[in-house]
């Protein structure tokens, strides 16, 4: 019988020391509460001996109430073999008052020699007496064997032996660290499977991503006997990143059947990576395994028309196991398939259009041959599918646009757009300044609208793509724009292509605005039906 895999999650710690990233206290309280609802064991909060944030998380950690989570406090070994009690970092871990603390020690005669400069009976001993004295202070000792992997390749019995001194002095845990990443996935199986045969403490993975193995190496370490862990969410971390908790944990229940220690929220897993994403500024990873937009995107006709019939023929698993779900996307690449699934999630039934599907296939590939793109912009291709059906009419005309920019003497420049519009045989004339051509042009729009359209107030433009296609006609070449919109509650995408960019924008803003105008009197007629 397999045995449970006790999860650790470092992003609080090991995680924040990637390029970019930075928590407050109060992120990190809301990481770890998240973390815990989600069925993690032991969460590493940080290094109270190395700064004052991570001092004030271990103060505030004490309030929070979790059902599953231990707390787990981070340091190294003592610094002095002389002075185990009174040392600094190790009276620090104490401090926090965590039932857990994980302390990192020399497992590679390079660092212990040339880093610390002391002789491989005072590294072991220096081991053995810091693991001692926490244990002696009624601490689970989680230990962690820096370098471990490249100390073994280096020197196999030195690498033993400083383990072992960790084993002899109490630690819970004995965490092999493939602290570069550059360790092969045979070897970490080889060298676990030799580990997990000689010591009686449980054996812990902690793997890097150096290599591009990092998931890879730790499945392969628990399948050869590891019973712990170690990760990040969404793989963030130094250099190229930890292992990433996202994939290795549906790894490890659907595919191998491992049981975990506190019974894991699969479903919320895509949820939680996003949720980390949010907090840390970063954006999403689309490809992710798993959670990612893309993980389970189809995009090809021939796949899709497969899909819909069978998932599984190009789907590994259910995207809602893993609180993910499945897309199908528009583009070039389309057959009537996707335009017919993309209708039913919009809640249109093309049963009875079967040349209207035919006849948008050939269009769109048309519009993307010439520069669209309508699996990134669905809210273009809403408002085109609903055009076909004779559902939806643009909310105004553009009568009239002039757009100037000017620069003085001083290298200053200044944008103003002047827009002539019509709405319902009302002619609104208006003029709007912007720090360049398309925020004018974006101010100038909702300015000549906001009086018939009150509720486009609340649209910000979230994002704004500038894409140059076919390279070789230089400035005459085509750009395709794309702009995300928001409304605080929903976002959407829409395209616009053009030699022209500013042409390009417009028509990318006109499509968003109308996109809100319609979900908005959607919205309104079904209120008032």
């Amino acid at each position: 019988m397999k045995q449970s895999i006790e999860l650790f999650d470092t992003t609080l710690r090991d995680g924040t020391q990637g390029e970019g990233i930075n928590l407050s206290v109060q992120d990190k309280l809301l990481i770890a509460q998240r973390l815990d609802e989600f069925g993690i064991d032991i969460i590493e909060g940080g290094w109270p001996g190395s700064n004052p944030k991570d001092e004030e998380f271990f103060k505030k950690a004490k309030s929070l109430r979790l059902n599953n989570a231990k707390i787990c406090a981070f340091g190294s070994t003592a610094r002095d073999i002389n002075n185990i009690e009174s040392d600094a970092n190790l009276l620090a871990l104490l401090n926090s008052e965590t039932s857990v603390v994980s302390i990192f020690g020399k497992t590679w005669r390079l660092h212990s020699q040339r880093g610390l400069n002391l002789t491989d009976e005072q590294n072991e001993e220096l081991i053995f007496r810091s693991v001692e004295f926490l244990k002696r202070n009624n601490r689970r000792v989680i230990y962690d064997a820096e370098h471990f992997f490249d100390g073994w390749k280096d020197d196999k019995d030195f690498a033993m032996r400083m383990l072992k001194a960790a084993e002899r002095g109490g630690a819970d845990v004995l965490v092999l660290c493939d602290t570069n990443g550059g360790t092969m996935t045979d070897e970490v199986h080889s060298i676990v499977t030799e580990v997990c045969s000689i010591f009686q403490t449980p054996i812990g993975i902690h793997t890097h991503n150096d290599g591009e193995l990092a998931v890879a190496n730790s499945l392969a370490a628990i399948n050869a006997g590891a019973v712990h862990v170690q990760g990040t969410i969404n793989g963030i971390g130094e250099r190229c990143g930890n292992a990433n908790l996202c994939s290795i944990i549906p790894n490890l229940k659907l595919k191998y059947g491992f049981t975990t220690k506190t019974e894991i929220n699969l479903e919320h897993l895509t949820s939680i990576s996003n949720f980390v994403f949010e907090l840390m500024n970063l954006a999403p990873n689309s490809r992710a395994a798993y959670v990612g937009k893309s993980a389970f995107a189809h995009k090809g006709g021939v796949h899709v028309s497969a899909v819909l019939k069978e998932s599984k023929m190009y789907e590994h698993i259910t995207p809602e196991v893993v609180g993910n779900k499945q897309r199908v996307l528009v583009s070039d690449l389309s057959g009537q398939s996707n335009i017919r699934y993309k209708a039913k999630e919009l809640g249109i039934d093309l049963s009875g259009h079967k040349e209207l599907s035919k006849k948008l296939v050939n269009f769109i590939k048309t519009l993307e041959h010439g520069g669209f793109q309508f699996d990134g912009a669905e809210a273009s291709f809403e408002l085109l599918l609903r055009s076909e059906l004779n559902e939806f009419t643009p909310f105004f005309n553009v009568l009239d646009s002039k757009v100037n920019v000017v620069y003085d003497n001083k290298g200053q420049s200044h944008a103003e757009a002047v827009l002539k519009i019509e709405v319902d045989g009302e002619i609104e004339h208006t003029a709007a300044d912007g720090n360049g051509p398309v925020n004018a042009l974006d101010n100038a729009l909702r300015k000549a609208l906001l009086r018939f359209y009150p509720e486009i107030s609340l649209i910000k433009l979230v994002d704004y793509k500038v894409r140059v296609l076919d390279e070789k006609d230089g400035t005459a070449a085509k750009v395709r724009v794309m702009i995300e919109s928001s409304d605080g509650q929903e976002s959407w995408t829409t395209v616009g292509v053009s030699e022209n960019i500013i042409e390009a924008s417009f028509q990318a803003l006109s499509d968003s605005i109308n996109y809100k105008l319609f979900k908005f009197q959607k919205q309104k007629s079904k209120l008032t039906a």
